[in-house]
């Protein structure tokens, strides 16, 4: 009988999506052309008016809007606002963020939404996870290193650093070993960063402060919605997290906080993510395994001295590992 029923509410949801899909606001992608002209609009806005606003204000501003365009890349890797990969490619390929280039970020990303891989550290490649014999052979200090990331202050001022040396390690490897595509990536990201900094400088702006005071805290920011994303479950379902944050937060992260929701569809749109959730807040809930928070400054308050325990993944078993993706 509960099987029924979750059947049938199951597909009430799907039914629910297909009325909201033919809707104008679902198929024009209104809010998310709207979305793209704000980012970039602002962020350009922002460089060349700096001296007006403020060293200060323009900082701050700048961080949001290079935080918010990172969000907004992740948008058009799932397919928004067109149906043309080659044209969502172009919206997101300008590095505002410096650090990534985007065929890297988008062939990262779309393998980490294999579900019946996520969390496992040799196949996720957004994982905090490393294998258990990995782990066991780090030395101490860089096991105290990983410990201390995984704090949240840890996850927000060291957090970049892994990830950007990481980054250019694998940079390395990829001209060593003469990986065609990633080197093709790698050389069109490098000539977009020389013009992008060259409108940084010709707005008087500091390249320098630009990196080190706008670039690292803008990617720093992401770090607080990837916080505790997701744990290891056998369930895949229960692998992924609900974040009931505030408005700010959920403009910021473009409702990715329901990321258990985007992970069960990630074809929704941004702007859609938290009416369907609405819609099946206590279905969504129990099918993830009640992993939902109220905002994040609950995980700011259990792990502001404390890490979180995502150092050597404990494994799945057969059944769960081969779950249909």
């Amino acid at each position: 009988m509960a099987k029924s029923k979750a059947v049938y509410l199951h597909e009430q949801q799907r039914a629910f999506i297909r009325r909201l899909s033919g809707s104008w606001l679902w198929r024009s992608e209104f809010p998310t052309w709207a979305l793209i002209v704000v980012i970039y609009g602002g962020w350009f806005a922002t460089l060349a008016c700096h001296e007006t606003l403020g060293l200060l204000p323009a900082t701050l501003l700048l961080i949001w809007f290079t935080a918010w365009y990172m969000s907004l890349q992740h948008e058009l890797i799932h397919g928004h606002p067109t149906r043309y990969p080659w044209v969502n490619q172009l919206l997101g390929l300008m590095p505002l963020a410096v650090w990534y280039p985007y065929g890297l970020y988008r062939d990262s990303h779309l393998a980490h939404h294999r579900a019946h891989l996520l969390t496992l550290p040799d196949d996720d490649p957004e994982s905090y996870y490393f294998s258990a014999h990995r782990w066991q052979r780090l030395p101490r200090w860089q096991r105290r290193l990983i410990q201390l990331r995984n704090t949240f202050p840890g996850r927000l001022l060291l957090g970049p650093l892994f990830d950007i040396v990481q980054m250019v390690v694998g940079m390395i490897t990829a001209f060593r070993t003469r990986q065609r595509d990633a080197i093709a990536m790698w050389l069109v990201h490098g000539l977009l960063l020389v013009v992008t900094f060259a409108w940084i400088a010709h707005c008087g702006f500091s390249l320098i402060w630009f990196v080190l005071a706008v670039s690292y805290p803008a990617l720093a920011l992401t770090k607080v919605r990837s916080f505790l994303e997701h744990r290891a479950e056998e369930d895949p379902l229960a692998r992924s997290v609900i974040n009931e944050a505030a408005w700010p937060w959920r403009v910021l992260f473009l409702n990715l906080n329901y990321h258990s929701v985007h992970h069960d569809l990630p074809g929704v749109p941004w702007y859609g993510l938290r009416t369907v959730y609405l819609y099946d807040r206590a279905g969504y809930q129990a099918r993830n395994g009640g992993f939902v928070v109220r905002g994040y400054g609950v995980w700011l308050r259990r792990f502001l001295f404390r890490a979180v325990d995502v150092n050597a993944h404990p494994g799945f078993t057969a059944s769960n590992n081969n779950h249909a993706p």
